[in-house]
């Protein structure tokens, strides 16, 4: 997800969101391990914008 994207979200959206990347991750963590992935650097993405995610929610919580 892009920074843009995430500032138009509310907190519940980013949130559920953050829970959506992590199952997601953990996913492909797990198919990563049995058998390689065609393309790994999407385990750097989704990781990445979990990171995002968690920065934006933050930032809103303290100016709450």
């Amino acid at each position: 997800m892009k920074q843009s994207e995430i500032t138009k979200l509310s907190i519940q959206d980013l949130q559920g969101r953050i829970t959506e990347f992590s199952d997601k991750l953990t996913k492909m963590k797990l198919t990563h391990g049995v058998s390689p992935m065609e393309n790994p650097i999407q385990i750097r993405n989704i990781r990445k914008s979990i990171a995002r995610l968690n920065t934006e929610l933050t930032k809103r919580e303290g100016q709450a």
